[in-house]
């Protein structure tokens, strides 16, 4: 999607905050056997970055990427500071992720005095948005891993990047693991829904005065795509005006708001057939439901899929008197 739509998305379903960091503390878990050779060489959208040896110092600079270690049993040195409203540092389905504190190294822009102070063996950033410029600087670091060459920046699929994961961290097999139970899961629901196949599902968000919505291209849209949602022809706008609301009119409508007004209160809002009729999932942007669906990760994926399938069902039961249960 485009940038500026991401960085918004971004910002309304992620949190800047300040925290200390014990560089002393925050050391890497090594107790589960690498399951890869190293060293390890790994293209990527900018170049080429060779692992020589198993990393006992991950930094994980993509917005998300925090989870994609720890999914593998390892804690990293340091992160990125996630944007928005969501509290990050204390997320439901990632208990123990700051303990020990990894360091902070930025929000929007990356600090690279604080990624260099903590001494990373790899930098991972798969779900950075990092440009060329940014590479340069932080392969300057440490052997870098970014988003691959046949995804633009964000847009690597969650187990693609498990995999990228698992092979630059030497646990390929266990990454593979992860990604068949997660997909599993998500099987599941597909066969014992298959109301949900075909059905047309928008994700919105409303940020300040302006509303837009996801593509297929954002891992938020893909969450609904893979139980069987299709993503409407007229998604992707990018500041979606009163007298364009009807592009929220879908069998179903996830609306993420920042509360600083209440896109659900407006006359024209309610004139829609998703809203008239009760198929409308909203919540706000600090909510554990948008923070998980903002992560998109092999520890959050599954986390979401158990309270959000109770609310799709009843928005597509085709009764408007169905109450759709209230996110979390």
């Amino acid at each position: 999607m485009r940038i500026r739509t991401l960085c918004a998305a971004l910002a309304t379903t992620l949190v800047l905050a300040s925290c200390g960091s014990d560089d002393e503390k925050a050391t890497t878990s090594t107790t589960a056997a690498a399951s890869g050779a190293f060293p390890v060489t790994i293209e990527d959208a900018f170049g080429s970055a060779t692992i020589e040896k198993q990393p006992e110092r991950v930094a994980a600079v993509g917005f998300n990427e925090q989870d994609f270690v720890m999914a593998l049993g390892i804690k990293p040195v340091a992160i990125r500071e996630t944007l928005g409203a969501f509290d990050y540092l204390n997320r439901k389905w990632a208990p123990g992720a700051n303990d020990p504190k990894p360091a902070l190294v930025g929000g929007p822009e990356i600090s690279f005095e604080k990624l260099a102070a903590a001494r990373p063996d790899v930098i991972l950033g798969v779900y950075s948005f990092a440009d060329a410029a940014t590479y340069g600087k932080l392969a300057k670091i440490a052997p870098t891993v970014v988003q691959p060459k046949d995804a633009g920046a964000g847009g690597a699929p969650w187990d693609q990047q498990m995999m990228i994961t698992g092979r630059a961290l030497g646990r390929e097999d266990q990454a593979k693991k992860i990604v068949a139970d997660v997909n599993a899961k998500f099987a599941a629901q597909k066969d014992a829904h298959p109301e949900f196949q075909g059905k047309k599902l928008t994700v919105a968000f409303e940020s300040g005065k302006t509303v837009f919505s996801l593509t297929d291209d954002d891992l938020r849209q893909r969450f609904f795509t893979d139980l069987g949602f299709e993503t409407p022809k007229e998604a992707g706008e990018t500041d979606i005006s009163a007298e364009r609301l009807d592009v929220l009119d879908q069998d179903v409508l996830v609306l993420i708001t920042d509360g600083t007004r209440k896109l659900s209160d407006d006359e024209l809002f309610q004139r829609l057939d998703v809203a008239k009729e009760g198929r409308v999932i909203e919540v706000t942007a600090d909510s554990d439901f948008a923070g998980a669906l903002g992560y998109n990760s092999p520890l959050s994926r599954p986390f979401l899929l158990e309270q959000v399938v109770p609310q799709l069902a009843a928005a597509v039961d085709g009764d408007p008197a169905t109450k759709v249960p209230a996110a979390k």
